[in-house]
């Protein structure tokens, strides 16, 4: 017999953290405690049913799996039993006394202080067996791993005061039981129906039997028999029940359950597919982004099951990593149930899947779009960067994510405006879709590139999203019409007429223009040296003296920026300057003949380009100094 002596250990630091803002901000929800630990308990036998395909042993002879659920009023105690897989001593330490997966930092690093917020955010991080101490201020857990021997046993116990004891016991059943010894303010826990009820609204659908002592009934000689043990739950798969016979309120708390949530989703499909393979998906979009979502090592929220039994979660074999916000389950009969991840990788049949859960998302995401404009707002302040990858990743469904983006523009700040709105807003004689990307929407807004599209009544997309700058360079064209940056190469806009001028006109007057303006363009380029690739008079400005542009297959200045702030060493892109021929500062040029004063306007006007950009001028006091000498000229 194992003779470890009884322990005392200390919490991670982030278990007393979570514990505390836990019971802080979920005390007004402490039915979930039981949801928990059910989830837990399922989860457990799952795992058993899983590892006995390879080795029927771990059933040690018992394959009912089941969760059972006790009473006791006089010592105040729940208890939950299950026989699933249990936990061994290093199990039992990894998995309560430390929270052992990544994103804990970023987590805590994103809780804010509200009550509501931080209730999500924790139920999104999994509070699982810890949401005990809602309702107890002592916990015993006892537990076996099957496989081995009875006295392998082992006990934890806490009062969630920081620390916990350890030892190892005798057990002879494998599985785990927690007693919860209830605080006095959860008095109305002891009450059967009140667990019932717990059960019936969160874990209706758990695939394996909930069980719990029923009343005991009365003979017909009035003497009362002894209690039998009643089954609560439906105890079949939700996802494999006919959509006919299932109730709105039962897919959300399903989804309550798979998404760890304390809200109702948005919006869910559910649909058995058949064919050459068949498959069965339920799947969720939440309305709020999980605090990961942009953690590389994120797990994904879908789970795997072949024939009911659960196989495994997160991995990219299931949804592109685009859709890594999905949550719920995929089924099917067409995989062996000790599938591994290198045959996922190989399947046709999990391919099949998966093309056709992704193809089902996208569609939901249409349909939303046409028919729950709200809903696909909430959607896309969630989810629409995520989204945004598909653009990059998924060749077969380009087109229809294209659809489904969503832009601010010269005509609305609010990212509303689809390529296919703004193709149906285009000027006659305008065969172009235009967009500028920042590093934010004020910085695109009062971009100078923008203003003779201003003066012409032309609406430019506003790209103001990191990611932007990759999702455009993937997105050549959109419905036969070309996607250009106004801030990229020469902009054509005598196709588009204002001021009752025609094109001819137009062109006439630009090139008359340029003429007169040669003189600053050769001093510019002088002054400026290797700072710049070329100086060019241009039409595409109104107001400002002078704007930057990037050759047309040059890296735009914005995306140098983001790769040089990400760390990425890539060579100086030198900048082509566009000047203004009527603006005054020009003119100044035109008519200076001091080398010096030819010097600071060249340079001035670089620099208030590069402000304009977003960018810091090389030597920001000799700009201040050399316009503060302007203005006092």
């Amino acid at each position: 017999m194992t003779t470890e002596t009884k322990e005392t250990l200390s919490f991670q630091t982030e278990v007393k953290q979570l514990l505390d803002l836990m019971i802080h901000s979920l005390y007004s929800n402490k039915e979930i405690f039981l949801r928990e630990l059910i989830s837990n308990a399922s989860d457990a036998a799952d795992k058993l049913r899983f590892e006995a395909t390879t080795d029927d042993a771990l059933f040690e002879g018992d394959a009912d799996l089941n969760v059972f659920i006790g009473i006791d009023k006089d010592a105040r105690t729940i208890t939950i039993r299950d026989n699933g897989i249990g936990m061994n001593r290093d199990e039992v330490i990894e998995n309560i006394g430390t929270i052992a997966r990544s994103g804990t930092k970023e987590f805590f690093s994103s809780l804010s202080g509200d009550q509501e917020k931080d209730a999500h955010l924790i139920g999104q991080f999994g509070v699982g067996f810890y949401s005990s101490f809602l309702v107890a201020d002592k916990v015993t857990l006892t537990t076996r791993r099957a496989g081995l021997t009875a006295e392998h046993g082992v006990q934890w116990e806490s009062a969630g005061d920081g620390e916990y004891s350890l030892e190892t016991v005798e057990k002879a059943e494998r599985g785990t039981e927690i007693t919860l010894h209830l605080k006095e303010d959860a008095s109305e826990f002891l009450e059967s129906f009140r667990l019932k009820s717990i059960i019936h609204k969160y874990a209706d659908h758990i695939p394996f039997p909930i069980k719990m002592m029923g009343e005991a009934p009365a003979t017909e000689e009035g003497e009362v028999s002894e209690p039998e043990i009643e089954t609560i739950n439906q105890a079949s798969a939700l996802w494999t029940r006919p959509k006919s016979e299932l109730t709105e309120e039962e897919y959300h708390n399903f989804y309550k359950h798979v998404g760890h949530d304390f809200e109702d989703p948005l919006d869910y499909i559910h649909q058995k597919l058949e064919g050459k393979y068949e498959y069965s998906l339920l799947l969720y979009l939440p309305k709020r982004a999980p605090f990961d979502l942009w953690q590389a090592e994120a797990k994904h929220g879908v789970k795997l099951y072949v024939r009911r039994v659960f196989i495994m979660e997160a991995n990219e074999e299931l949804l592109p990593r685009y859709l890594r916000f999905v949550r719920g389950v995929m089924d099917t009969n067409d995989l062996p149930l000790n599938v591994s991840r290198e045959i996922l990788q190989k399947s046709p049949a999990m391919e099949a899947m998966k093309k056709g859960a992704t193809k089902r998302i996208l569609g939901m995401l249409e349909e939303m779009a046409k028919d729950k404009p709200e809903d696909y707002t909430t959607f896309w302040g969630e989810f629409g960067n995520a989204l945004k990858e598909g653009i990059i990743e998924d060749m077969s469904n380009k087109e229809k994510i294209a659809g489904l983006l969503r832009f601010s523009s010269t005509e609305t700040d609010e990212q509303s405006v689809t390529l296919a709105d703004y193709v149906a807003r285009m000027k006659e004689g305008q065969d172009t879709i235009y967009f500028i990307t920042a590093d934010s929407l004020a910085a695109a807004k009062g971009s100078p590139h923008l203003e003779l599209f201003k003066k012409k009544g032309v609406e430019v997309l506003l790209m103001h999203d990191r990611i932007d700058e990759w999702v455009i360079s993937h997105l050549p064209e959109f419905d036969g019409k070309k996607l250009q940056s106004i801030a990229k190469g020469e902009v054509d806009l005598s196709g588009i007429t204002s001021d009752g001028k025609t094109a001819e006109e137009d062109a006439k007057e630009s090139e008359e223009k340029a003429k007169a303006a040669e003189p600053a363009v050769e001093k510019i380029k002088e002054a400026l040296g290797e700072k710049v690739k070329d100086v060019r008079t241009t039409n595409r400005l109104v107001e400002s003296p002078a704007c930057l542009v990037a050759d047309q297959f040059d890296l735009s200045g914005n995306m140098e920026r983001i790769l040089k702030q990400a760390g990425q060493d890539i060579p100086d892109m030198k900048p082509i300057l566009e000047i203004n021929p009527e603006h005054p500062l020009v003119e100044k040029l035109i008519k200076a003949r001091k080398k010096e004063l030819i010097e600071d306007l060249s340079s001035i006007l670089f620099d208030q380009a590069l402000l304009a950009e977003g960018a810091l001028p090389e030597d920001p006091a000799g700009f201040v100094r050399k316009v503060n000498a302007l203005l006092i000229k």
